[in-house]
């Protein structure tokens, strides 16, 4: 079976995110990194509104992820490092750590698949959308 990355913030959980986790497992065990709160306060300025234990109980609470991490506060590639991934899922809006990705991908010698998965209602299930 193949590995499967996802990385995510997953503030204010909601049927996008469960859209996101669902099309990712069909590429294999699913591992979910889940953003730092002190890591989404350094990249977006602001913290999540809600902890970062509240959103791993929410995503362990959909029942699809096979292994949910914590991302490192020190090296935004470590899970990938660790765990190898086969393929790697971004959101289609995903925007941060994916520019160097590729690169990074080169460096540690990994041949890892990076797909970009389909929006689920995106002008609905947005978390920007969500806390207004």
């Amino acid at each position: 079976m193949k590995t499967v990355m996802a990385f995510g913030t997953f503030d204010l959980f909601h049927p996008g995110h469960i859209s996101f986790l669902k099309q990712a497992k069909k590429y294999g065990d699913l591992t979910v990194v889940i953003a730092r709160d002190r890591t989404v306060k350094q990249v977006k300025g602001k913290l999540p509104y809600s902890t970062e234990k509240q959103r791993r109980r929410a995503v362990k609470s959909s029942a699809v992820a096979d292994k949910i991490i914590p991302g490192s506060l020190t090296d935004k590639y470590a899970a990938i490092k660790k765990y190898r991934p086969d393929v790697i899922a971004l959101g289609y809006d995903q925007k941060f750590f994916v520019a160097e990705l590729k690169s990074e991908l080169k460096k540690i010698k990994l041949n890892t698949k990076i797909i970009r998965l389909k929006p689920f209602k995106p002008k609905k299930y947005k978390s920007s959308i969500l806390k207004k």
